[in-house]
């Protein structure tokens, strides 16, 4: 079975012509790179509610110790939300991936495709934490095994990775180990929406695999239709990711292609379309070779370089973002801030 996300990729745990490549320039920077909250156990997912407080999923250590954090403007990190489950997997902290904030309520991905929702509209720093084995919890791994994949695509895994709201308000997830996107309507209807295929790696990949898992990360929705970034699985080729775009009826197609294991894409205000690379497979992703990438008509530019296993991005302002990162190790990942 070819590897899947994990903690340490995961994580190792205008749309263009489809399929053409991308050449990325590498641009004299207009943003600042600053440190804005340390020590974080393996952070994965970040976003920000209206008044302005900073949501961090932590995955943890491996002693079932993750957990979801407020940063507060300070870069204190305050948790709220602890013991989730956390484990080692082929060496690495597996546990929390990604959440989102919307209308008072936390949307929250567990380990082995675990959803949670809590209100939080009412929660202010210094109230007592919350304890994960308290929380309402719909666990749809076994759903997604059981599922009939067509024959050729059925993985015999799943891992819901992220998460964005779509039509009539329903939830709609990136299943990076089904390969397969994911709808649970309002009232708590689940479906499989959408399947992604295999992806063609380069020529010269070594060793030579034809093609590669999608192993899909990010995933926004613009009004109309989805735009799903994938990582790919081994042996992470680069510039073998490629972007979807996904309709209404869950028909995927590609429209962009030619990035390196691309783990969130954003739609924003000033900037148009943004990518993020987790970084460069060698052996293991390497150290700051992670990227924040512009796409736009006349090409792509590399906003930010030398990021240290960046695996979300969040926009707070037209000039302000943040990014969680991974690196130097697992049990000190930061919390970013970029500006410009």
């Amino acid at each position: 079975m070819l590897h899947k996300i994990t903690l340490s990729l995961c994580l190792l745990a205008v749309f263009l012509v489809t399929g053409c490549q991308d050449h990325q320039v590498v641009a004299p920077s207009a943003f600042t790179t600053t440190p804005f909250a340390t020590g974080l156990l393996s952070p994965i997912g970040v976003d920000t509610d209206p008044s302005g407080r900073i949501w961090v999923t932590e995955g943890g250590t491996g002693q079932n110790d993750g957990r979801v954090s407020i940063v507060t403007p300070d870069g204190v990190v305050h948790p709220v939300i602890t013991g989730f489950d956390s484990e080692i997997f082929q060496g690495e902290p597996n546990g929390l991936n990604h959440l989102l904030f919307a209308d008072g309520w936390l949307y929250i991905l567990g380990s082995h495709s675990k959803f949670y929702k809590v209100n939080v509209a009412n929660y202010k720093v210094g109230d007592p934490t919350i304890s994960a084995q308290s929380l309402p919890v719909e666990d749809k791994k076994q759903w997604i095994l059981d599922y009939k994949f067509p024959t050729g695509l059925d993985t015999e895994d799943t891992h819901l990775y992220n998460m964005a709201i779509g039509p009539d308000g329903d939830l709609f997830f990136t299943d990076a180990g089904a390969n397969a996107i994911i709808r649970r309507t309002k009232a708590g209807v689940w479906s499989v929406f959408s399947i992604l295929p295999p992806v063609a790696n380069p020529a010269g990949t070594v060793p030579p695999i034809p093609f590669s898992e999608s192993v899909p990360t990010g995933i926004v929705y613009d009004g109309q239709k989805f735009l799903v970034s994938t990582l790919v699985g081994f042996p992470f080729a680069e510039t073998s990711s490629v972007i979807y775009q996904v309709d209404a009826a869950g028909s995927a197609t590609v429209v962009k292609s030619g990035f390196t294991s691309i783990v969130d894409i954003n739609l924003e205000t000033n900037l148009g379309l943004l990518l993020l690379q987790h970084g460069v497979f060698a052996g293991g992703f390497s150290h700051n070779t992670g990227r924040l990438i512009q796409v736009a008509g006349n090409g792509n530019s590399v906003l930010v370089d030398k990021l240290d296993l960046p695996t979300d991005l969040k926009q707070t302002s037209a000039n302000t973002y943040y990014v969680t990162v991974l690196g130097p190790n697992a049990t000190s990942g930061s919390l970013l801030k970029i500006t410009r």
